[in-house]
């Protein structure tokens, strides 16, 4: 009865946290999904050279998502801390950097996107449709950089549900201008790039209106603030690092098979979206346990720290469960959605059956890397993500599905495996509470 007591508070407040991102992840979900819908409408040379664009579109936001991280992590601290002038000083340096980078990355991604696509050993007939697209999402970086590290300041400073706003006005706007501009305007495909830079721009700006009691007005730039920051999101972003190659040399596993490789392109990039469906509240209840550790080591509460860290992990694989038992039973009826290729459907329904079958072992992990991720622990999360991909999984699918001939089943089976050891080892890093030790 005193553990019930003891817990209820505590996940009552992981929940305030996980249902907006929930659904801040679900919108993100049905514009993933509309692009690729879109896409697999014009052709499947599109729908496969999107899935390629895309990757490299979030290789090209990875300054963003460390800098998310890290500004996570401080700031949440610092909100709970009640140490106003740190915490301002915090807010504007985020925002500051995140514009500086942005403009940044925005500049390199016009000038490489068609070098980085045309070094890619992908079959000819997607790359002039990936240079054009990666154009067009270079263009918006500096929309996608600000927009993504103001959504972390929110939910790191009680504002979640603010950030809940802004992304469903983001999510709504951009699936009517996927329609719109595809399919009634001369841009075609062209369109599903536009529409999500249009509306990043929207989202961007509604985020800073809702920012605006956060912010000093004067830019109040905290050199230490940037330090504490990078010191905790360089290991995440370096992460994405590893995890976004990881993801490219899959592509170029998939292309190496001797048999229809884009339409195995294109089935990936479809079951990976299908899949997504259940990975949004395990990554939702991440970013919840990021900001809730984070709140609670501010407060100096330890052993409610690590306590919630893992019931939510617990409550997170519940859900998954239940997810994915429905897209396993409707695993035919959703790839047909995505692509009318007799070829596609099939491989991403092979794909579905195979892969959603390690989806709970794969939230617990997401979800304690969260609770790490919080406490500041990111370089720990780096090496154990990182060497799963680059050790078990990229070796695994060669071996499988090149060498042995085992063909897309072979990739599917090795990120499986990899998924397997990558939640072992966060799991025996997370229980061994040596992240409650360190400072933020």
């Amino acid at each position: 009865m005193l553990i019930n007591k003891k817990i209820s508070p505590l996940l009552r407040q992981s929940w305030s946290v996980s249902w907006p991102m929930t659904l801040i992840m679900f919108f993100f979900f049905l514009i993933g999904l509309t692009d690729v819908y879109v896409a697999g409408k014009i052709s499947k040379e599109v729908q496969a050279a999107y899935g390629l664009a895309a990757q490299i579109y979030f290789i090209l936001n990875i300054i963003v998502f460390a800098l998310t991280v890290g500004s996570v992590s401080l700031v949440s601290r610092l909100y709970t801390a009640q140490n106003k002038e740190d915490f301002t000083a915090a807010v504007d340096s985020s925002i500051a950097v995140s514009l500086v980078a942005g403009a940044i990355f925005t500049v390199l991604g016009l000038l490489s996107a068609r070098g980085i696509v045309q070094a890619l050993a992908v079959p000819q007939a997607l790359k002039s449709y990936a240079v054009e697209l990666l154009y067009i999402y270079s263009a918006g970086l500096v929309f996608s950089y600000l927009m993504a590290s103001s959504n972390g300041i929110l939910r790191a400073s009680g504002r979640i549900r603010s950030s809940l706003v802004s992304m469903a006005v983001v999510c709504i706007l951009n699936m009517l201008l996927n329609f719109l501009l595809a399919f009634h305007t001369p841009l075609g495909f062209h369109g599903i790039a536009v529409a999500t830079v249009l509306s990043s721009c929207v989202g961007s700006l509604m985020n800073l209106f809702f920012l605006r009691s956060r912010l000093s007005g004067l830019v109040k730039f905290s050199a230490a603030a940037v330090k504490g920051m990078a010191e905790i999101g360089w290991p995440a972003g370096m992460l994405q690092v590893f995890w976004q190659l990881g993801a490219m040399v899959l592509f170029l596993i998939l292309a190496a098979l001797p048999q229809h490789n884009v339409e195995i392109i294109a089935a990936f990039t479809n079951g990976l979206k299908i899949e997504s469906v259940i990975f949004l509240p395990a990554f939702a209840l991440n970013m919840a346990n990021a900001v809730v550790v984070g709140n609670l080591l501010g407060q100096r509460r330890n052993t409610d720290a690590f306590m919630i860290g893992i019931v939510t992990a617990a409550f997170g694989v519940s859900i998954v469960l239940l997810l994915t038992f429905l897209v396993m039973v409707n695993a035919h009826t959703l790839a047909s959605f995505l692509s009318p290729n007799g070829i596609v459907v099939r491989e991403s329904t092979r794909y579905i059956y195979i892969a959603l079958l390690f989806e709970p072992v794969m939230a617990w992990g997401v979800i304690l890397a969260g609770a790490l991720n919080g406490a500041g622990d990111t370089r720990g999360v780096m090496w154990i993500v990182a060497l799963s991909i680059w050790l078990v999984r990229l070796p695994a699918s060669f071996l499988l599905g090149v060498f042995f001939k085992m063909g897309p089943a072979g990739v599917w089976w090795s990120m499986n495996l990899s998924l397997l050891v990558q939640t072992i080892l966060l799991s025996r890093r997370y229980l061994k509470r040596g992240w409650l030790s360190l400072e933020g």
